[in-house]
């Protein structure tokens, strides 16, 4: 059983910053991506940032430049730090982790719960 958990969501104003947290546990052999995504209401979801074991880099136009993600293979944790948060960054982020049981195994992926963001203007 995987469990992918997020935390460190919130309420923060305007230009503020805030951290999120997400760790993958349970059986798991390797990770290939860690990611964040987010939806508001009304739309779909989309690409926030995500890293790949190697430690690429991808992030979504609308974040780039003041939303930094860093990982720990180590501990299969992922880390998405927020600066300059606009009210349009209010959203439920979700954590993703693109993993494998065992050596040889498939890549699935696993989601977290959501946790909320939201900047008030």
């Amino acid at each position: 059983q995987v469990r992918v958990v997020e935390s460190g969501g919130g309420v923060v104003q305007a230009g503020g910053s805030l951290r999120l947290s997400c760790a993958a546990s349970g059986s798991i052999f390797s990770i290939h991506v860690m990611g964040w995504y987010r939806q508001a209401p009304g739309k779909q979801r989309e690409l926030v940032a995500s890293i790949i074991s190697g430690g690429s880099t991808t992030y979504g136009d609308s974040v780039k430049g003041r939303f930094s993600i860093s990982r720990d293979n180590a501990k299969n944790t992922v880390t998405l730090q927020m600066n300059s948060l606009k009210p349009e960054d209010t959203a439920v982020y979700y954590c993703n982790a693109v993993l494998a049981y065992y050596s040889g195994g498939a890549y699935r992926n696993y989601w977290g719960q959501g946790t909320q963001v939201t900047v008030s203007s």
